[in-house]
């Protein structure tokens, strides 16, 4: 839960008036306390999607990994966002869009499913493509680079790829992660992507 996030919430859907912290359904209003309780819960669910993975159908199935990593936490967990969402003057996908993102991606997807398992250089390439516009997107209130990483693990599980763009004993993947991320940079994305998957296969 960045600080460097702006939200422009008026009615306060999301956030309690008085701590500013968001609603979640243990009401705690201590943000520290919200941020070990949300991580715990959600490394609890992230363990059971490793061992039972879901099928990814469409870009539909980011609403599901959401609904199922954040349903100890949020009431919202699993729905679109409905407020508008910046970082560091950079605005993410307007919610009036939403029904076109969700074209678009799903026609990344069926690119991707269409290339073959052994060109491991064009799958990472179109893994990044995906993970750029998902993360532009941005369907979730809170919650977004998580689920977007779970995603993205499922898609190349299709393919027979680990992917982990997140592990714990290597801070410097997740660091360029959010650096192509954050600036949008695919070169960056497929570069770690395909490195990833590589070491993986040895």
């Amino acid at each position: 839960m960045s600080d460097s996030y702006q939200y422009i919430d008026s009615d306060f859907i999301y956030t309690d008036l008085e701590s500013g912290v968001l609603k979640n359904l243990q009401g705690i209003t201590n943000k520290e306390e919200l941020i070990f309780v949300e991580s715990s819960a959600v490394t609890k669910r992230l363990k059971e999607l490793y061992e039972n993975p879901i099928k990814i159908k469409g870009f539909e199935s980011i609403f599901v990994i959401h609904k199922h990593l954040f349903q100890d936490v949020y009431e919202w967990a699993g729905k679109k966002r409905t407020v508008e969402i910046s970082k560091d003057g950079k605005q993410f996908f307007p919610t009036t869009h939403f029904d076109n993102a969700y074209r678009y991606i799903d026609s990344l997807i069926t690119e991707y499913r269409e290339i073959l398992k052994s060109n491991r250089k064009q799958l990472a390439n179109k893994l990044a493509e995906i993970l750029d516009h998902v993360n532009y997107f941005h369907p979730f209130r809170e919650g977004n680079g998580r689920t977007q990483r779970e995603f993205l693990r499922l898609l190349a599980l299709e393919k027979g790829i680990v992917l982990r763009l997140n592990p714990p004993d290597n801070k410097s993947v997740y660091e360029r992660y959010m650096k192509g991320a954050v600036e949008s940079d695919i070169m960056v994305l497929s570069k770690l992507i395909f490195e990833l998957i590589e070491s993986a296969a040895i």
